[in-house]
């Protein structure tokens, strides 16, 4: 049931072979009609505007403290293992995620945030391991494959807003001083909230907002 379309081999860090496979396949779409608004963060790599999340730190930092020795030691084919290992770990959760929600939703929105800035703070080590970029990617092709709406929206003020009422309370948190407040009350119409969610279902709304004007054809 597949067409052959190109192949070609290639080598990990490892030394370990591989033969890749093009393939054509009829595109199925999603039976799911609801959608969804998606937080990326550090303590969760992802937050669902439904309260679902994709937890963060577990690609890389319960083998830190193996891959210090191992550099330490100089063993650089241990060390080549350990990165391999880590980066399967992410693929994994990331292909696990992204193929559960483009099965069962029909449009997924996405905020902006960029690695590229954060790279350069104390948070670098957190960026580089969400794996943001490689989820993104993810979402869309599979988006694409099931006839699901992805789109990638601006999330400034996300964060701050209230997600019941639109207002911006004095007990939101505010840059990088108020990345420590996970839960917070709004001011105006007395929700309480979990940081991320309520971003994610203010991503959610700017989503809606885009489909309104029509998504534009390239």
């Amino acid at each position: 049931s597949y067409k052959f379309r190109a192949g070609s081999f290639s080598e990990d860090s490892r030394g370990r072979w591989y033969f890749n496979i093009c393939v054509e396949v009829a595109t199925v779409p999603t039976k799911g009609v609801a959608a969804v608004g998606i937080d990326l963060g550090l303590k969760d790599t992802a937050t669902v505007s439904d309260g679902s999340k994709l937890i963060a730190g577990h690609f890389y930092r319960d083998l830190q403290s193996v891959l210090g020795k191992a550099q330490r030691a100089r063993k650089k084919a241990r060390v080549r293992a350990i990165h391999a290992r880590i980066k399967n770990r992410r693929k994994d959760a990331l292909h696990k995620f992204s193929t559960a929600l483009v099965n069962s939703h029909a449009a997924i929105f996405v905020g902006d945030v960029s690695s590229k800035k954060l790279v350069k703070t104390r948070m670098a080590k957190s960026v580089l391991d969400a794996g943001w970029f490689m989820l993104k990617t993810q979402l869309e092709y599979k988006a694409i494959a099931r006839s699901v709406v992805f789109e990638v929206v601006n999330e400034k003020y996300s964060t701050q807003a209230c997600s019941c009422c639109g207002s911006i309370s004095d007990n939101s948190p505010k840059g990088r001083a108020g990345l420590r407040i996970r839960e917070w009350i709004c001011c105006e119409c007395g929700t309480t909230h979990d940081r991320d969610v309520n971003a994610a279902k203010n991503i959610l709304a700017a989503g809606h907002c885009r489909l309104v004007v029509g998504i534009p054809v390239l």
